[in-house]
């Protein structure tokens, strides 16, 4: 998962061809990984460095309100403000890098928290003193604005889109008043989630379990994720027989949370002036509603071939029968270990479609010390790339990689997040290069595509064909079907506030038991409890968020198939995509390269590399 909020916070507040083998400093960390392997004096060479960088933005924020009022008074103004802004916000985001990778190296150590603090602090500052700048830039009009962007190369250059972008959505925006009251909501609507999160840290009363091995386990959230999969399988019906059937003994609590928020979306998409809340929560990157309801209309389509994947996996795994409880475990062991040499390699050889100019810059970066790459005590869990000082230093990446092929996957997931963004912004002005999460998962998607592709190739045996055909499966199945199952989760419970439908935790339960049934066909066994794991998914409160995981492996999947089977015009028509950053609205970017998200087209291009892959085991299993 990429890190873009911190980017995206600054431009919101601006307009509110070496060697395949492992450098030494690498392989030395991969035998000792007692303290970051990430080079930070590339940000600032020490912390005292850093701290005068902090004071002098936070110096010179107070400055940024001395054209307030006089916006409208010509170009020349106007651009002067963003400019100041821009570059204000530049600096703020290298200040916050630094403090933010400090803090996540070693969780342990309070000073690198405190230094984070500060940064968040300095943050807060600079969007408070920003706040009044978009409202007045949109009294001044339309007309008035492309006049100045017409007299100003800055305006023009830097700041036409994002100028054009706030008058796009001029409309929904209230009056000053209005838009204080609505600001004052924030609060009291993160509630249902802030309730949500209580409830589930704190105050279920999460059972324990004693599993075939003799082992006892709490079930929270945690527990399930690494249960899930146990290779017994009275062990894995155990795990959610349980844990499901305690979510649902919450169901109408947590139901009235999730009404809570869903009302809280309709009540928004009024003032604003909206027709639906989809439009509202989609209205931010210009996406039509035609995609999202495509989407799903075209997983649908595709269910049969998901039916038959389950029948496979119940295939491979010897299984009577198939159960909602068997989706999780591996259909294949593979134990081979690869090190971080033998990741870089391979991943550099995977990338070889898409290109010289790609496999130079890769090499080069991922020879670099911009990489933390192997877990270790206090420092943070999980894995992005942090693209907040890239422009002018390059992306930090912060990885905990396991010495296998999902490991392997993670690298070069990640490596593409970072390659997205080296390739935009050697592109696009600062102003223009920070790209959305509607596009931010294509390039790391599609590099994992890429990797699996050429694993798959130079398999050795049946076996290992097998188990990298399956990851791909299982990347499909989670990515876009799952994720497309939760967008209609979505777009059913907003559907039905809209229409003034009752809802509570008994309909929400009813109406993802009947998706669950739905989606994993008649042969999958879903126990009634099972329908209760809406209420297990945070991402409900971030509205209409997740499409976008499936929108984006599509997207990926498509260009990996046209990659792979064409020439340098389709690489190049991709490579396109990423080097546009965010100079346009995603879907336009995509048009571009011969791809219309509101069409078929995605969609299909994903479930017809689903069912090749399926081709390509059944064959193996003969």
């Amino acid at each position: 998962m990429t890190e873009l909020t911190r980017r995206q916070a600054l431009v919101a507040a601006t307009l509110a061809t070496a060697a395949t083998a492992l450098p030494a400093w690498a392989q030395d960390r991969a035998a000792a990984p007692d303290a970051a392997a990430w080079d930070l004096a590339d940000l600032y060479p020490s912390d005292s460095a850093w701290d005068a960088a902090r004071k002098k933005v936070l110096a010179a924020i107070p400055g940024l309100a001395k054209n307030k009022g006089h916006l409208g008074d010509s170009a020349d103004t106007l651009a002067a403000q963003l400019v100041a802004q821009s570059d204000l916000g530049r600096e703020g985001a290298r200040v916050y890098t630094y403090a933010s990778l400090k803090a996540d190296a070693d969780l342990r150590i309070a000073a690198n928290q405190e230094k984070q603090a500060l940064a968040q602090d300095m943050f807060t500052a600079f969007g408070e003193a920003t706040a009044w700048v978009t409202p007045e830039i949109l009294t001044l009009g339309k007309p008035k604005i492309e006049r100045f962007i017409a007299a100003n190369k800055t305006l023009g250059t830097r700041f036409d889109f994002l100028l054009r972008d706030a008058i796009r959505q001029a409309e929904h925006v209230l009056s000053p008043e209005g838009e204080m009251l609505l600001a004052g909501t924030s609060a009291p609507f993160s509630g249902p989630s802030d309730i949500r999160e209580q409830l589930v840290a704190s105050d279920i009363p999460w059972p324990t379990v004693t599993l075939s091995t003799g082992k006892q386990v709490r079930l929270d959230d945690q527990a399930y994720t690494l249960n899930r999969d146990a290779p017994n399988r009275a062990d894995r019906k155990l795990v959610f027989d349980t844990f499901w059937g305690e979510y649902g003994k919450f169901k109408n609590s947590l139901g009235a949370a999730y009404l809570s928020h869903v009302k809280a979306d309709v009540f928004e998409k009024k003032a604003r002036k909206y027709p639906t809340s989809l439009a509202m929560a989609l209205s931010g990157n210009n996406v039509p509603e035609a995609v999202y309801r495509t989407l799903v209309k075209e997983t649908n389509a595709g269910l049969p071939q998901l039916h038959r994947y389950f029948e496979l996996r119940r295939r491979l795994l010897k299984l009577p029968d198939m159960a909602y409880y068997d989706i999780y475990p591996p259909l294949v062991q593979l134990d081979e270990k690869v090190s971080l040499t033998q990741m870089r390699a391979t991943t550099i050889e995977a990338l070889k479609p898409l290109g010289p100019e790609y496999g130079a810059m890769f090499a080069k970066a991922t020879a670099g010390k911009w990489m933390d790459p192997l877990p270790r005590p206090g420092k943070k869990s999980g894995a992005y790339m942090n693209p907040g000082a890239a422009y002018d230093v390059h992306p930090y990446l912060l990885l905990n990689l396991g010495q296998n092929y999902e490991g392997m996957s993670t690298y070069a997931h990640e490596w593409g997040h970072a390659m997205h963004t080296l390739l935009a912004n050697k592109t696009q002005v600062f102003d223009k290069a920070d790209y959305p999460i509607f596009l931010a998962e294509i390039a790391s998607t599609c590099n994992e595509q890429l990797l699996a592709a050429y694993m798959v190739a130079n398999a050795k045996t049946k076996a290992e064909k097998i188990f990298y055909l399956g990851q791909q499966l299982e990347s499909i199945r989670g990515t876009f079907y799952r994720q497309a199952m939760f967008a209609e989760f979505e777009l059913a419970a907003h559907d039905k506030a809209e229409a003034g439908e009752g809802l509570s935790g008994d309909t929400f339960t009813a109406m993802y038991l009947d998706l669950l049934k739905r989606y994993h066909g008649p042969k999958v066994a879903v126990s009634d409890v099972y329908g209760s794991e809406w209420a297990y998914i945070p991402h409900f409160y971030n509205s209409f968020y997740v499409y976008q995981y499936a929108t984006c492996i599509s997207a990926a999947s498509y260009f990996a198939r046209v990659i792979l089977k064409g020439g340098a015009k389709e690489r190049d028509n991709y490579l396109g995509v990423l080097k546009a950053g965010g100079s346009d609205y995603p879907v336009d970017i995509l048009k571009r390269a011969g791809l219309d998200m509101a069409t078929p087209a995605p969609y299909r291009a994903v479930v017809q590399t689903f069912k090749e892959t399926m081709d390509q085991i059944e064959a193996l299993m003969g």
